[in-house]
């Protein structure tokens, strides 16, 4: 009832809240480490935080669409693959 002006769904609002938890963390470790320490990553490109954070939630949308594409509704293995990928984006890339 409460997102029905919308028409939203729960797990819609849920994504935009981690979207906004995100943006405030990075908001918050930029205040704390201001430049984000930009480092060589395995494809030789320099990246801060910021930039690895769109590149994680840009190859996750791209997981999500993959996996309905291929296997259906049920999100729980895109989810687990993406939240996989992040680590490997923050931690190599």
């Amino acid at each position: 009832m409460l997102l029905s002006w919308m028409a939203w769904t729960w797990p819609t609002a849920a994504f935009f809240a981690f979207i906004a938890c995100c943006l405030a963390t990075m908001t918050m470790l930029e205040l704390r480490n201001p430049g984000g320490a930009p480092r060589d990553g395995v494809l030789g490109l320099t990246t801060t935080r910021g930039d690895r954070l769109f590149i994680w939630l840009l190859g996750s949308a791209f997981i999500f669409l993959a996996w309905l594409g291929l296997a259906g509704t049920v999100l729980w293995g895109p989810l687990g693959i993406a939240l996989v990928y992040g680590v490997l984006v923050f931690r190599y890339v």
